[in-house]
């Protein structure tokens, strides 16, 4: 009798078990269909956007290369720029493999920068020249080409010839090989191999993305070479192990990058070491910082002594951000009195006992060098009257600042305030006009500007 109770509850557990098998199974299907309905839904309504945004351009650059009215043709641009910016969003929120897609989102980049650009140049009274418009007409023909494989991508996705999981399982393959031999996927970009980009003063020009780095001079290093520097950077002594993790050839300054144990402590130590020059591009140190002990100017003093012994001498402090009782410093180059913005270097400090647990220096190195100045064709006086008669100044400098095209403009620059607010007015030293104004945020985490 024992047994057979035995028996009947063992019985009973097992059909307990396999049905709480079947539910979890069951319910974690249920999950995952609801997933998938979710990420479909959410990527045919980006790509629908993608392809409306992307007609949107095609028709606007139609409008701007025919338009004479110089607002008229303005607003347009700046339509184009916008769409174009859109287009570019939600062409990353749906599952195309990056490295399918390149030349798209850099044509779209493109587009929505050459636009801006022009737009500017109608604002400040300019005509746009035959070049201009000859470019407008190339992205024009470009736009035409890609609204045509989109279009025929939509076709494809909404009559169930393809769906969204042959991009969404994770697969390792390419995007035009997701769906077998169907061209459309690679006519996108077959479609715009043959387009080069254009040649403008603008952030995605290719002849500033390949301008070169003016901070890096120097033969190129070996990796045991870039290793020696991680000692002398570091300190020998301090080493336990160096493990390479390779070169990186396609970061924004092409590096050797180590990973370091350091001896007597757990936290990990990663350092970048540029190929060219063999300069140090970043550097993280991990840790938790639980307390505050330091001000500010002790963390500004720290950093500046810190850059001046890594060789990066004449730096001046201008703004911070604080998070986690870590403080991020930016330092400009003090050059004689004018403040170079350009040549840029983030500091990380530890308020508890003041430990550099970082350093980048890519703006420093892609723009760094020894610069001639033009004298001045205003004095600061004259440049004061291009001013807002009721900010109260509070001080003013010489300065350096980079433009969104990477280019850089001569300034004054005056720090201010109108009604308790903070600005800073920058003044063409050599036209007077005004070139850019900041507003001074100073928060309980740090002084910005925006």
């Amino acid at each position: 009798m024992i047994g057979n109770t035995k028996t009947r509850i063992l019985i009973i557990s097992i059909i307990l078990l396999v049905c709480l098998w079947l539910a979890t199974g069951y319910y974690a299907f249920l999950l995952r269909e609801r997933y998938n309905i979710s990420n479909t839904n959410n990527y045919t309504e980006a790509f629908s956007n993608l392809v409306n945004y992307v007609n949107n351009v095609e028709n606007y650059l139609a409008k701007a290369m025919i338009s004479e009215d110089s607002e008229h043709a303005a607003q347009t641009l700046t339509q184009i720029w916008r769409d174009s910016g859109l287009a570019t969003v939600y062409l990353s929120e749906i599952p195309f493999q990056d490295e399918g897609l390149s030349q798209t989102a850099k044509f779209l980049n493109q587009v929505s920068d050459y636009s801006y650009s022009l737009s500017r140049k109608n604002i400040d009274g300019e005509s746009l020249t035959e070049e201009d418009f000859n470019n407008l007409k190339e992205l024009h023909n470009y736009s035409v080409s890609l609204e045509g494989t989109l279009n025929q991508l939509s076709e494809e996705l909404y009559n169930g010839t393809i769906n969204w999981n042959n991009f969404s399982s994770g697969m390792d393959i390419g995007l035009a090989q997701a769906v077998d031999n169907m061209s459309v996927f690679t006519n996108i970009d077959d479609n715009l191999n043959e387009y080069e980009g254009l040649i403008y003063d603008g952030a995605y020009s290719d002849h500033v993305n390949k301008q070169e780095k003016k901070g890096l001079v120097g033969r190129e290093i070996s990796e045991e070479e870039a290793k020696q520097k991680v000692k002398e950077f570091i300190g020998e002594s301090y080493i336990a192990q160096i493990k390479s993790n390779g070169f990186i050839e396609n970061a924004e300054i092409p590096s050797y990058d180590f990973s370091i144990g350091l001896k007597d402590r757990d936290e990990s130590y990663s350092v970048m070491i540029s190929k060219k020059g063999g300069y140090i591009v970043q550097s993280s140190l991990d840790r938790d910082v639980t307390e505050e002990k330091i001000s500010q100017t002790e963390a500004n003093e720290i950093g500046k002594a810190y850059l001046a012994d890594k060789g990066f001498a004449d730096m001046k402090e201008t703004y911070f951000i604080k998070q986690g009782n870590i403080v991020t410093i930016n330092y400009a180059y003090n050059d004689n009195g004018i403040i170079v913005y350009p040549d840029l270097i983030k500091v990380r400090v530890a308020l508890d006992n003041g430990e550099i647990l970082g350093i980048e220096t890519t703006g420093y190195l892609n723009s760094h060098y020894s610069r001639v100045y033009k004298e001045p064709k205003i004095s600061i006086e004259e440049a004061k009257k291009s001013l807002n008669e009721n900010i109260e100044i509070k001080s003013e400098n010489m300065a350096i600042i980079p433009t969104e095209w990477k280019t850089e403009i001569f300034c004054y620059e005056f720090k201010g305030n109108v009604e308790g607010k903070d600005f800073l007015v920058y003044i063409n030293c050599e036209s007077g006009k005004e070139e850019d104004i900041l507003v001074i945020l100073d928060t309980p985490g740090g002084t910005l500007t925006i």
